[in-house]
């Protein structure tokens, strides 16, 4: 009996040898791609937080420098944060911060600088769209008024259709053509969810232009009533 489990034991060795010996250099290739695609992404991983501390470090004290108006600081920590760490979201949220700084202080080109930026490098559909409706209103304010509804016409993310159709009726009453701002305006009212607040704020807009929403609705259900 020990005689027969030995030779069973044997030829089962022996199968093993035959199979190591056919798949063993690929079974080890194998594994070695395995570990290596393993560490390789451990080490990623690494990096890329490593990269998001120094980001937020240096986003950290652009933030600081913008709270007490240090504009011409802000301007040089974000050089360096675009520069260094181009796709993190502290770089986009940087440039938004520079710009709203910059602003403040008149540096209009400064501003239109950051924010065109933001707008054309921000890994984020959103941020890019944030930063080119502010960017439309730094250009408006400084009479730029076909330059702003160009680069409004680019911000197409979705969900933001209310506020891009609303900045667009700004623009368009700055330039004096009402009859266009309030077809804007009412783009914008009709976009925007009836829970939103800032939605009181277009209905305002409509109310000067003499389109108030609730009283444009009461004429229409008139005349619709009064055509039965």
């Amino acid at each position: 009996m020990a005689t027969q489990l030995d030779l069973q034991e044997q030829e089962q060795l022996d199968a093993l040898k035959a199979f190591w010996n056919k798949q063993g250099n690929l079974i080890t290739w194998a594994l070695v791609l395995v570990l290596g695609a393993f560490a390789a992404w451990n080490g990623w991983n690494y990096w890329q937080r490593e990269q998001a501390l120094k980001a937020g470090a240096m986003f950290e004290e652009l933030d600081r420098a913008a709270a007490v108006g240090d504009a011409d600081k802000a301007a040089r920590v974000f050089a360096d944060l675009k520069q260094r760490f181009p796709a993190t979201a502290f770089a986009q949220q940087g440039g938004l911060t520079a710009a709203k700084v910059q602003v403040a202080k008149g540096q209009t080109e400064a501003a239109k600088a950051s924010l065109t930026w933001v707008a054309e490098n921000g890994a984020e559909d959103e941020m890019r769209t944030i930063a080119r409706l502010r960017l439309s209103g730094v250009l408006a304010d400084a009479k730029q008024f076909d330059e702003a509804l160009k680069v409004l016409d680019t911000a197409k993310t979705e969900g933001f259709e209310g506020l891009v159709a609303d900045r667009r009726g700004d623009v368009l009453l700055a330039q004096g053509k009402q009859n266009e701002a309030r077809a804007a305006y009412e783009a914008a009212y009709k976009a925007m969810d009836a829970k939103l607040d800032y939605r009181r704020l277009v209905e305002a807009k409509l109310t000067t232009l003499g389109a108030a929403p609730a009283a444009v609705a009461a004429v229409a259900s008139a005349a619709s009533g009064g055509g039965k």
